[in-house]
């Protein structure tokens, strides 16, 4: 077996899903264990994708529960539901029992409300207790992402029996993440945290009452954006959560907070990009096809309306036909400062320092940028059209719809957005869309009136 985990390397050139195939068709447990073990988990999780969805369940219920863990918490949430979803009751509870309860809460919330059940009857009493507790909390918030574990003591408590804590073998510290050890009064409330320095400082004998410092702490329902305030003014690693009572219910660690501001910017990317959901190619043909379909169908009537423009000015192109060339030209340079311009306003919303009543604020800036900017664009393609036609008049048309459409373009990119969270729709889905169909029509229309105002310029 030593020999095999020398071999199996990705830099060495072996073709590790090929002895994977093979280790799993003799249901070798010891050697896919091995394989995947010795591999970074972003590897090891490709090459359990690359198999059959009957020799990934095969895979998932031989390997130590350990590892099947981290394998499914490497995964995309909706890839994890599925492959915990095929699992047998028994082995999904000996799985999710080796998560930490706020990775728990979130597979168990995923579920089916029926597969949920049996598994939580299915594991320990107690850490079902915590994940029933942690899946009543909204995601995105401190409680949805804070770990149930803390790492707190009593008042009577003393730096010795901190120390001995932090000396124990048992298993539970290492969910800690990084914690200093919190100070509760009797109603469960924390009224200090010490830190480690303190601790390794102070006699063994001392109360913990003598070295604590007031903590900070967060309440249960703080949305993420105050969270990423939050972590970004203090340095800490990690806060304790409580509820409205003042009881300590859990810990909130920065990893926690970063991890999900990363995901929320990376839905958002995709949905800006016509991908709804976590898609990923080992994923069924009918599915994918089916979130992608819903984005384009939307699209071909957006398109039609932007067509519909061209279509009331067919005159003017055929007495013009070079204006033909510079539509797409307009049309998309455009976009693209439109699109600049909804990335950093739904950059600002995901890191909470734009709000929609910040919208006029917003224009105003944009603004500024599109009137520069398009200027100096209307110019450039001006110059173009003026050299390659050679008719002036011809480029002060294109050059002056662009410069429009550009002002338009990044006003509508840096204010939709916010307009569609004032309303409660999805600016990341349905933004692209309406800047997409409002600067292809207002860059026809601006393109075509103006070459109509002056026809006898451009053909004479």
């Amino acid at each position: 077996m030593e020999n095999l985990q020398t071999v199996a390397k990705p830099e060495d050139g072996i073709d590790i899903t090929g002895q994977l195939q093979v280790a799993v068709e003799a249901k070798d447990v010891e050697t896919i264990s091995i394989m995947l073990d010795g591999l970074p988990l972003s590897d090891a999780l490709r090459e359990l994708l690359n198999l059959s969805v009957a020799d990934r369940d095969a895979v998932l219920s031989m390997i130590p529960p350990t590892l099947a863990a981290q394998l499914i918490e490497e995964a995309p949430q909706s890839t994890a539901t599925e492959l915990v979803e095929r699992l047998s009751t028994m082995r999904a509870a000996e799985i999710i029992e080796e998560m930490d309860s706020d990775i728990q809460a979130d597979m168990i919330g995923d579920l089916d409300h029926k597969d949920a059940e049996a598994i939580l009857a299915a594991m320990d009493a107690d850490d079902a207790a915590d994940v029933r507790r942690l899946s009543e909390y909204e995601d995105g918030t401190a409680g949805g992402l804070m770990a149930a574990e803390t790492f707190s003591f009593p008042e009577t408590a003393t730096v010795g029996a901190v120390l001995r804590g932090l000396a124990s073998e048992d298993d539970d510290f290492e969910r800690y993440r990084g914690q200093h050890p919190y100070i509760i009064d009797a109603d469960g409330k924390p009224v200090g945290v010490v830190s480690l320095r303190g601790l390794l400082t102070s006699k063994r004998s001392a109360p913990l009452t003598s070295i604590m410092v007031e903590p900070l702490v967060v309440r249960a329902d703080a949305p993420l954006d105050e969270l990423q305030d939050l972590f970004d003014k203090f340095p800490f690693l990690g806060l304790p959560v409580v509820e409205a009572d003042g009881r300590l219910v859990g810990a909130l660690s920065r990893s926690a907070v970063d991890t999900a501001a990363l995901e929320r910017a990376q839905v958002e990317g995709l949905r800006l990009q016509g991908i709804v959901g976590d898609e990923l190619r080992s994923m069924p043909l009918g599915i994918r096809s089916r979130r992608r379909l819903a984005w384009l169908s939307a699209n071909i009537v957006l398109n039609i309306i932007a067509a519909s423009v061209i279509s009331a000015y067919e005159d003017t192109l055929t007495a013009v036909i070079a204006i033909a060339v510079f539509l797409p030209m307009v049309s998309d340079m455009s976009g693209c400062s439109g699109n600049q311009a909804v990335g950093v306003t739904m950059r600002e919303l995901s890191l909470g320092l734009v709000r929609p009543r910040d919208a006029f604020r917003v224009w105003m800036k944009e603004a500024s940028v599109g009137v520069v900017n398009g200027i100096a664009l209307g110019i450039l393609i001006g110059i173009v059209a003026w050299i390659w036609k050679g008719n002036p008049w011809l480029g002060m048309v294109i050059g002056l719809a662009l410069a429009l459409n550009t002002v338009l373009a990044v006003s509508i990119g840096g204010v939709v957005p916010l307009a569609l969270k004032r309303i409660g729709q999805d600016p990341a889905v349905a933004s692209g869309p309406l800047l997409t169909t409002i600067t292809d029509m207002a860059g026809f229309f601006l393109v075509l009136s103006l070459a109509s105002m002056m026809m006898p310029l451009l053909v004479g």
